[in-house]
């Protein structure tokens, strides 16, 4: 998972596998695997840093997830 705020200010966690797109419309708008869309304050560049950490701290493998930097959890 992946922390990312609402446009309103409220806190959330995404999961990021379900991710399909990440736009600016000025917004970051992300669209889920299941159409839905989630309007979020950071920007497309730091969504997409966020999935990478978190996918690059899964493949070195349970050793290492207690690093928990870059906005994931």
């Amino acid at each position: 998972m992946i922390h990312a705020t609402r446009l309103g200010g409220g806190s959330l966690r995404i999961n990021a596998e379900l991710i399909q797109t990440v736009e600016e419309t000025p917004d970051t708008l992300l669209t889920m695997s299941n159409h839905d869309r989630i309007l979020v304050r950071e920007s497309a560049e730091e969504i997409v840093a966020r999935v990478i950490a978190y996918r690059r701290t899964l493949a070195q493998g349970p050793d290492r997830a207690e690093d928990r930097e870059g906005g994931w959890e």
